[in-house]
């Protein structure tokens, strides 16, 4: 029996969770479908495939439908024989529906839906959009209340939540956790707080640093992996720790392709995001055995039991992350415990082994009806 022809697609420019998701889909789905990623010519995931897997450049201009990257997508959906198109990106929902329209073939359109949504979808634009998808995969219960509440139920495609999932990845040897300590410039017997995601202020970096500043203990130490998504901001973040005299304290390491083991340096890694809609880095973080403390909001109260599987804070509260932070310091078997049982939780939940083997069942599943 042929497989059925399923494209990948994300044309986002950036290389966060989102983006990353995409590729190991399209990996992890290779012996029950056939795989092509559709991504932007100006992108960051080229450097994430190889041979063994195919994707095709498309180029994606401003304008509202792109008519010519829709054009030249529905002549890839003919051409290959796609039976199902996985989108990833909300921004790609209005070119992928135009190709769609202008494709010969009969075809099904599956958004995994990472973005929240805020307000009604109830006019001609958004009832000609929502009427081509045929599913949506929410990745929160929150998310699928929002779809429910926003998408008019006569429009409304299916809708199945999905969460989002880790690999397994090997524990890196005490000695060479010492070493990668000594190559980042990490501290000796610091207490060191990882952040890993985009520079920007939505996902709080700020909080982390001003929650240093209240910390009279000396030895807390903050490390911040990610882009800088607005030229300068980085700057603003050192001149508030700089104003804090806490600046010795904070430490940018850029970006890295893969955080597995920086997570593994820390005690403890910070979800400091005011609505994340999931929040990927704390299930990495608790796949490595690294306590989490995330902001009491958005997809991240469906990950983190508070006091059991990692800590809750107020959202945008520095004092109320730094009184958190502060009691995983001064408890090193409370650390361990929520360390251990936060790892427990992610391999019963969120690996990515189930995650994937459940969206392939789904995407059969929608094939074949």
């Amino acid at each position: 029996m042929n497989k059925k022809v399923l494209l990948e697609l994300c044309m986002s420019p950036d290389l966060g969770g989102l983006e990353l998701y995409m590729v190991r889909a399209a990996k992890a789905l290779v012996n029950d479908f056939k795989v092509i990623s559709i991504i932007n010519t100006d992108t960051k995931l080229e450097q994430y495939y190889n041979e063994n897997h195919k994707f095709i450049k498309i180029e994606k201009k401003s304008n509202l439908f792109m008519f010519g990257a829709a054009k030249k997508l529905a002549k890839i959906i003919d051409e290959e024989g796609v039976d199902i198109i996985h989108m990833h990106w909300t921004k790609d929902i209005p070119f992928v529906v135009l190709a769609k329209m202008l494709s010969k073939r009969k075809l099904n359109l599956v958004q995994t839906r990472n973005m929240t949504m805020t307000r009604f979808k109830d006019d001609f634009y958004h009832r000609l959009l929502y009427k081509n998808i045929n599913l949506m995969l929410p990745v929160t219960y929150q998310v699928k209340e929002q779809l429910e509440k926003f998408i008019p139920s006569e429009i409304r495609p299916k809708i199945e939540v999905l969460y989002m999932g880790s690999d397994s990845v090997d524990m890196i040897a005490e000695e060479e956790v010492f070493g990668l300590k000594g190559e980042l410039g990490f501290k000796e017997n610091s207490f060191n707080i990882g952040m890993v995601g985009r520079i920007n202020k939505a996902k709080g970096q700020h909080l982390l640093i001003v929650a240093l500043s209240y910390m009279e203990d000396e030895t807390v130490e903050a490390y911040f992996v990610g882009h800088e998504m607005g030229e300068g901001y980085i700057e603003e973040l050192k001149n508030l720790a700089e104003t804090l005299g806490i600046l010795s304290r904070v430490h940018f390491l850029g970006f890295m392709k893969n955080p597995h083991h920086f997570f593994q340096l820390c005690d403890a890694v910070v979800m400091a995001s005011r609505r994340e809609t999931f929040g990927l880095v704390v299930i990495e973080a608790m796949q490595v055995q690294t306590a989490v403390i995330g902001s009491n909001s958005g997809g991240v109260v469906e990950i983190i039991d508070d006091e059991k599987t990692g800590l809750l804070f107020e959202m945008g509260s520095a004092q109320s992350l730094a009184q958190n932070i502060q009691k995983l310091h001064n408890d090193p078997q409370f650390l361990n415990q929520l360390s251990l049982a936060g790892q427990k939780k992610c391999e019963e939940k969120f690996s990515n082994e189930k995650q994937f083997k459940k969206l392939s069942s789904i995407l059969k599943d929608l094939s074949e009806s």
